[in-house]
């Protein structure tokens, strides 16, 4: 008699907001203890399991236990971000002749497609795949005028586990209306387990980039891109996150560290491609990450300040984590000499990367 075969994709409830709405938790389970947990409350990544070296499998990025904490502390952990991921300056930006104005949230700035984005929304549930492949596909309508974006937009995420250790996650959306979109996932991963603590410095990037954006003040490229060579934004060859991140550098200063757009070599592609590599030295943990998208935020986790409490009752200093976020440039909105990130209606935008773990 054939033995049953275990189900890949588990359903649970995650909590309810206060205004009644039931959140979900849904789990996705590769071989060897590989796993991720989305949550259809921001369409965040609560949890990822990744093995090390000899096989013992640990979480691998911030969040928290509880759904009270993602509802009532916006810090973005494994959210999806959207409609236009990091800063639009001033908030304001003109499309086919028309002012448009997103609420600042970031001093003068819209971070993250303002004050109510994405990563604040209720996602629905729109098909789920259970078997070698398991998967799940989140839903949502950003109407028309949400946060002073143009165009009714229909959201479609996708998280699938296509490989045995492999996370892809695949955004889609379209619009009625001529708009911009920026869609991205905002990781903190920490490649020795949450739970262990512990910084990322000794963590070893990899960039497949030549150049950056330099930014003012407030975090607002100026110019155009910038050589990393001679630089430390330089990481073509392995260096350890923390290996320059106290250089005296104006771009490292106001940055408090890494908080920069890195031109990924290629621009947008049809496919995607390598575009970082992190290796854990301890662990012997290695996450690659490929993507179609033009630019890559490397954030080194500058303003982690222990007032956050994640998962396992640690609280988070600063760089306890490291993200990666895939996305268009930074206030491309404003900018005509960057990679556009216009959508019209008829069009599909489209987004995947790729999160491949192995071990060293």
């Amino acid at each position: 008699m054939d033995r049953p075969v275990p189900p890949r994709l588990l359903r649970e409830p995650f909590g309810i907001l206060a205004d009644g709405t039931a959140i979900e938790r849904l789990r996705l389970l590769g071989d060897g203890g590989f796993e991720v947990a989305i949550l259809t409350f921001g369409a965040v990544v609560q949890a990822l399991h990744v093995p090390d070296r000899d096989g013992d499998s640990v979480d691998i990025v911030l969040g928290h236990d509880r759904l009270a904490p993602y509802a009532s502390d916006r810090r973005y952990f494994g959210a999806a971000v959207g409609r236009y991921a990091n800063r639009i300056q001033g908030g304001s930006f003109t499309l086919d002749g028309i002012a448009c104005h997103v609420p600042a949230n970031d001093g003068p700035n819209a971070l993250h497609g303002g004050p109510d984005g994405f990563d604040r929304r209720v996602w629905s549930v729109e098909a789920v795949t259970d078997g070698p492949a398991p998967s799940v596909t989140l839903g949502l309508v950003s109407p028309d005028g949400d946060q002073g974006f143009p165009g009714t937009l229909s959201v479609r995420l996708t998280y699938a586990l296509t490989g045995p250790r492999e996370l892809s996650i695949a955004f889609e959306a379209t619009t009625d209306r001529p708009t911009l979109v920026n869609l991205t996932h905002h990781g903190f991963f920490n490649l020795a387990g949450v739970a262990e603590g512990g910084d990322v410095l000794d963590h070893v990037l990899t960039l497949n980039a030549d150049s950056y954006l330099p930014v003012d003040a407030l975090a607002i490229p100026h110019g155009g891109p910038a050589p990393v060579a001679g630089t430390p934004f330089d990481f073509r060859s392995p260096k350890a996150i923390g290996a320059d991140i106290r250089a005296a550098h104006e771009q490292v200063r106001l940055g408090r560290g890494y908080d920069h757009n890195y031109c990924l070599s290629g621009g947008r592609t049809r496919v995607p491609r390598l575009a970082a590599r992190v290796e854990h030295p301890g662990s012997g943990r290695v996450m690659e990450l490929m993507t179609d998208q033009p630019g890559l935020q490397f954030y080194s986790g500058n303003f982690l300040d222990g007032t956050a409490e994640g998962k396992f009752g640690r609280l988070h200093r600063q760089s306890d984590a490291f993200c990666l976020e895939p996305q268009a440039w930074p206030d491309t909105p404003n900018r005509g000499d960057f990679p556009s990130a216009r959508l019209d209606p008829g069009e599909t935008y489209r987004h995947v990367s790729l999160y491949r773990f192995s071990t060293l």
